[in-house]
């Protein structure tokens, strides 16, 4: 994990506010040894905020909480298409972000956030039973509905609640890296990750036992990423046939298979680079990809870095 400076994280929460919303980024970014962020939660002013579901929240801070935040998040919250949010929010949000700060929406949250104009042009989601209502309200918002967060740079979104933790645990990963991120995971008993184009819902049901034969063949191929993981290797363990493991994995996953089996290597290099002292060469041998110079050229292209750059960035001693 690289040494750095405390990153400070605010929670606006809204009237309305989802209390899982509100909790997800709250529990990630909990102040701790091994995590070196700072969260304070906030609302437009100090003092008792109405949220939802029969749940009410007192803040100490309003918005200069804002004003000294590194990531601003911005829980869903009820009726979002119903009313702007007031203009000193939109305000606050506005100057958070030209001073250099992150913006993240959880669920409705997004509507906070297409009221600033920051996703004008830009992708963006929300959870599936207000995309609609988005894209009508903020028109210039290029609105995805099939993926649980999109990753604008400097702000980002995400769809319902659960995908909440895999927005969160993905700027983990660009912060401070796949091992933080995994440990994370851990802790709060969530997926290490998923992608971020993985559809908010299947499109079509997936019978249970088929499912659960699929989670059954990732676990275990992720265990074995040292030996060859062809699609038929998998199709074979998963008992199914490779189309039918093919069509039903990327509904799954938002991955084809070998991609979901690329990527997984990469981020079993990405950890052994972060967490100990082995050459490429020998990191590429052990996660299956054969040489440094296989490593590096999938590395450059999934990551947009090489893997000695990764290293100085994120390396500490195992």
């Amino acid at each position: 994990m690289p040494a750095s400076r405390l990153r400070r994280v605010a929670v606006l929460v809204r009237e309305g506010a989802k209390p899982l919303d509100v909790g997800i980024p709250a529990q990630v970014f909990t102040t701790r040894a091994s995590m070196p962020y700072e969260v304070r939660v906030c609302g437009a002013a100090p003092g008792l905020v109405a949220g939802g579901d029969g749940l009410s929240y007192h803040v100490a801070q309003g918005l200069e909480a804002l004003e000294w935040a590194d990531i601003v998040f911005v829980p869903g919250y009820r009726f979002p298409d119903r009313e702007d949010p007031p203009p000193a929010v939109v305000d606050a949000l506005t100057a958070a972000h030209d001073r250099g700060a992150r913006l993240a929406a959880i669920s409705t949250g997004a509507f906070a956030l297409a009221a600033t104009g920051l996703l004008d042009g830009r992708r963006a989601t929300t959870h599936w039973h207000y995309t609609k209502a988005l894209a009508a309200k903020y028109p210039a918002v290029r609105v995805d509905e099939n993926v649980l967060f999109v990753d604008e740079g400097s702000v980002l979104t995400s769809a319902g609640a659960a995908s909440g933790i895999d927005l969160c645990l993905h700027i983990l990963r660009g912060d401070l890296g796949v091992a933080a991120s995994n440990h994370a995971a851990r802790r709060l008993v969530a997926a290490p990750y998923r992608s971020g184009g993985q559809a908010q819902y299947v499109p079509r049901s997936v019978p249970e036992q088929l499912g659960e034969r699929f989670a059954a063949t990732r676990e275990w191929a992720l265990r074995r990423l040292g030996e060859p993981l062809t699609l038929d290797v998998l199709a074979d363990h998963a008992a199914v046939s490779p189309r039918t493991f093919s069509r039903r994995f990327v509904e799954d996953t938002g991955y084809t298979p070998m991609q979901w089996v690329m990527r997984a290597r990469i981020d079993a290099a990405r950890e052994l680079l972060e967490r100990s002292q082995r050459g490429v060469e020998q990191i590429a041998a052990d996660v299956g990809l054969g040489t440094g110079a296989n490593l590096r050229l999938h590395f450059q292209r999934i990551l947009g870095t090489t893997p000695s750059e990764y290293r100085r960035t994120f390396a500490r001693a195992e």
